[in-house]
């Protein structure tokens, strides 16, 4: 792609986020949410090869279903309350509506079926802001909307969402399918907090970009997509395969890694507002996503590919991409669960 053309599509990514971020109206944030979704569909698209392609048109008819859907929501909500701001949406009908839209634009479950297939079509770095950058927006949305909102909503969003995220990325091969299962997981315990904590689901959405960024980028490094190929990927890379499964199980939640963090200050607030059957079925869906994390880190350490070059000093491809954002992501994803209170200190 000519690098003055994808200068453009970058700018008008992060120009379409910061205009929701700012926007207090709602045909503003619509803007943006538009603005977002234009700008991403050429990156998508760039491969010209049909998986992409298909991908590509399936993301593009959900965004606009669901940009349709938050125009007519906030148009009656206008005409209810003869307001367009964004925190007036004090009508329950256009609130839910407001909220299935902005579900749909993430991947919510029972919203969830584009997100694998779409995520599947893609290369890991149009993946990655797919996963990341284009989630920015909607939570904006999400966050100003929730307070508003029925919680017997979001929570049934949420506890789907971790068991839909869970139970999917069991039977996968696929890594980008795994990822994009895992991103339902987590965007179901954001969506669980959001009306009794919202600081938690900003820190658990930063940790999830760190973690998810650091994943996305770690499988670029290795060159790797498929369950299959992570298991030869110790002959080209030693390092970066001993610190993929760290990675992993810090998106899984485990101590002492950073993943730990959100999913621990969660359960806790859903404890301090009586909800301790909420608190339970969230951590037993946890355990459905562990365990395909766990099976990634056992293909990745503890077996060795049929094919294998048995010689003592494997061949090693020499990379030129640029380590720092990787090892940036890497130490972020791994050590920041002794700073947890500095981190609620600074959110609240």
């Amino acid at each position: 792609m000519n690098p003055y053309v994808l200068a453009i599509l970058l700018y008008s990514l992060g120009l379409g986020t910061t205009m929701t971020f700012s926007s207090s109206h709602w045909l503003l944030a619509w803007m943006g949410l538009e603005i977002n979704t234009l700008a991403i569909t050429p990156l998508m698209a760039q491969q010209h090869h049909p998986r992409a392609v298909e991908a590509t048109t399936k993301y593009f008819l959900i965004q606009a279903t669901a940009a349709a859907m938050i125009l007519f929501a906030s148009t009656t909500n206008a005409w209810l309350t003869g307001e367009w701001n964004i925190n007036n949406v004090s009508n329950p009908i256009t609130n839910m509506m407001i909220i299935s839209a902005l579900a749909l634009k993430i991947g919510l479950a029972p919203a969830h079926f584009w997100l694998p297939e779409v995520l599947q079509g893609l290369n890991l770095l149009t993946g990655l802001i797919l996963s990341t950058w284009q989630k920015l927006a909607p939570f904006a949305l999400i966050i100003q909307v929730a307070q508003n909102t029925n919680p017997t909503l979001l929570t049934i969003l949420g506890i789907s969402s971790t068991l839909v995220g869970g139970w999917g990325g069991l039977n996968q091969t696929q890594l980008r399918k795994i990822l994009a299962y895992s991103s339902i997981a987590h965007m179901g315990w954001m969506i669980i907090i959001i009306h009794y904590a919202q600081q938690l689901t900003m820190i658990a959405l930063m940790t999830y970009i760190f973690m998810t960024s650091a994943a996305f980028l770690t499988l670029k490094t290795l060159n790797t997509t498929k369950i299959n190929t992570l298991s030869t990927a110790w002959s080209k890379n030693p390092v970066m395969t001993a610190i993929t499964p760290l990675i992993l199980l810090s998106l899984g939640g485990l101590p002492p890694m950073t993943g730990f963090m959100p999913k621990w200050l969660i359960i806790q607030e859903l404890t301090k507002q009586s909800l301790p059957l909420t608190a339970t079925i969230m951590v037993l869906t946890a355990l459905l996503s562990l365990y395909f994390y766990l099976r990634l880190c056992y293909t990745t350490t503890l077996t060795i590919n049929p094919s294998t070059i048995n010689s003592i000093t494997p061949w090693r491809t020499k990379t030129t991409t640029n380590l720092l954002p990787l090892t940036l992501m890497i130490i972020i994803s791994l050590g920041l669960l002794p700073l947890t209170p500095t981190i609620l200190a600074l959110t609240t």
